[in-house]
């Protein structure tokens, strides 16, 4: 299976009953600034290159955002403060994310999340984190040959993730804390190069609006991050 192949099939998802309700339910009753918009109202698939040397790993789809749009991170306050700052170290073409099709390019990075459906107050239950995991397990593993760094926003993002990167990198015992800048670097499994995985607070609102994360302090972590995938990548 391709990546364009993985994500044609994360979008057909439909394992977690409640999720499946809460995400078509948002797309039929809508959010009054967009009744005039058709929903996405699916699981959203990763964004970004095949041969990405970065991925960023949120938690899961807005219910107004990438619910709507059906691209990570688009369309909303959190993908404002992510787009301009992966715009302003040249990891993207340009600042704004607001639709499909608006001419958003990323730049050797690749945007996922552990959940692909917008879940009911952005809280996921543990056993629909656990069943949407094969997902982020097949799209890791076809990254596997490029992939050198990964960004998590968010603990809910680390503690998902780091389960999911011990099949192919040696997560030590007991697991690395979250932490905003933190970075742990992981040796492959096969010999070959390891994975550097750093922490950012997450860019929800509730984070930005209170200043607890500054745009500069999502530059710093991806300016890091840029610097560990290598000379000239991406």
């Amino acid at each position: 299976m391709t990546l364009a192949e993985l994500d044609r099939a994360v979008a057909d998802c439909r394992a977690c009953p409640r999720l499946v309700a809460w995400r078509e339910e948002v797309a039929q009753v809508k959010r009054a600034a967009f009744r005039d918009q058709e929903y996405w109202g699916r699981p959203v698939p990763g964004f970004g290159p095949p041969d990405a040397a970065i991925a960023l790993v949120g938690l899961a789809p807005a219910a107004h955002g990438a619910n709507r749009t059906g691209r990570m991170f688009t369309g909303d306050r959190s993908g404002d403060v992510l787009y301009a700052a992966l715009h302003a170290v040249g990891l993207a073409s340009q600042p704004t994310a607001t639709h499909l099709g608006d001419g958003l390019e990323l730049f050797g990075t690749r945007i996922t999340a552990p959940v692909k459906c917008a879940p009911p107050a952005n809280k996921p239950t543990p056993t629909e984190r656990d069943t949407c995991r094969p997902w982020l397990e097949r799209e890791l593993a076809l990254l596997r040959p490029t992939l050198r760094a990964v960004v998590v926003l968010g603990a809910f993002g680390w503690q998902a993730l780091l389960p999911v990167l011990n099949a192919a990198w040696a997560v030590p015992t007991p697991r690395p804390r979250f932490g905003h800048g933190v970075r742990h670097d992981l040796p492959a499994r096969d010999g070959g190069p390891p994975l550097a995985v750093f922490g950012c607070y997450h860019v929800s609102q509730q984070n930005t609006f209170t200043g607890r994360l500054t745009p500069a302090m999502v530059e710093d972590v991806l300016t890091a991050a840029k610097a560990a995938a290598g000379p000239g990548r991406p």
